[in-house]
């Protein structure tokens, strides 16, 4: 019926109403901190375009996971940064490599700590793109033997998920193949399944180490303009066994996220990415914006598009709102 007998404020006059008819709820079971760890003892670097988040040597990240399972997230995703890189991103896939230390002493102190480990070869290749370069340009088919190897390494050290984001075709099939032929099929894959080739990702290049010393990543991350095409990489990535795909960057593709959990209704994560982060940080810090109370609304958003699972810079700051930690 029509105003005067509808009238929608009513739901809206009492606080303890709007809370028991709010739509979209966030829960700091939703988010995954990403974190950096490298090489050494006793390192902290301060990432200085991504206020409040640094390099962490194995025992340091220990300290800073204690403290992130404390305030209620319950999952972090890991990005190495090792002490030598080489050509093919080989590095990664050592027994002793930078993440497995990290997999393996983040297990015996945090045992409730779900672990998953990105696996992409920016970070270890000299070259700093995401495979093996043959003739100039990044070879799918040959990247795909050192991502396989590097999810089984990963494994091994007791990765609870692994998470390829480098965007080949057919990485996703590989790498299910060898985890299983290596008795690791319990061990979920989620895809960075429409990963696009955007701008937001600046302060993480810099956490990372991981520019492109040439060219950039165009031939394999998605063209910002394309959301059809993300059905696609979707649907490949879900035939080819993945568990969860993700969607990245989230705040500039929620339309993606949308369409991604309406057509094919199963768990979808998005990454609230650096820059997503950085911006915001440094609108609050120049006190333009209301930070907190923006960084809730920006998640808000992302899990009413359709996300289950927010990566997000913000995940430890939102979780303690929520509990009435601050």
């Amino acid at each position: 019926m029509a105003f005067p007998v509808t009238r929608l404020r009513r739901l809206r006059y009492n606080g303890v109403l709007r809370q028991m008819v709010t739509e979209t709820k966030l829960s700091a079971d939703d988010f995954v901190m990403p974190l950096f760890v490298v090489s050494g003892t006793n390192v902290r670097n301060h990432i200085n375009s991504m206020p409040g988040n640094y390099q962490l040597s194995v025992d340091q990240l220990v300290i800073e996971c204690k403290n992130i399972y404390a305030s209620g997230v319950r999952a972090v995703l890991l990005f190495g940064i090792p002490p030598v890189k080489d050509e093919d991103g080989s590095v990664a896939c050592e027994h002793n490599g930078i993440v497995q230390q990290a997999i393996r002493a983040l297990k015996e102190a945090v045992p409730g700590l779900y672990l998953i480990a990105d696996v992409c070869n920016c970070e270890y290749t000299t070259h700093g793109h995401c495979g093996t370069i043959i003739d100039g340009d990044v070879d799918n088919d040959a990247t795909l033997i050192t991502l396989a190897r590097q999810s089984v390494s990963l494994a091994e050290a007791g990765a609870d998920m692994i998470a390829p984001s480098d965007m080949m075709d057919g990485r996703v099939g590989e790498i299910r193949t060898q985890l299983d032929a290596n008795g690791y099929n319990k061990i979920p894959i989620m895809a960075y399944s429409a990963k696009y080739a955007s701008g937001f990702y600046g302060p993480f290049r810099e956490a990372a180490e991981s520019a492109p010393k040439f060219g950039n990543r165009a031939t394999y991350q998605m063209n910002p303009a394309n959301s059809n095409e993300a059905i696609r990489e979707v649907e490949q990535d879900i035939i080819e066994g993945a568990d969860i795909v993700m969607v990245k960057p989230a705040l500039s593709y929620l339309d993606v996220i949308y369409r991604v959990k309406n057509e094919f209704n199963m768990p979808v994560a998005a990454y609230n990415v650096s820059g997503e982060f950085s911006m915001l940080k440094a609108a609050a810090e120049k006190g333009w914006i209301d930070g907190p109370r923006v960084m809730m609304e920006i998640l808000t958003s992302i899990k009413r598009a359709g996300a289950d699972i927010i990566i997000t810079y913000h995940a430890v700051e939102a979780a303690n709102i929520l509990n009435g930690k601050q």
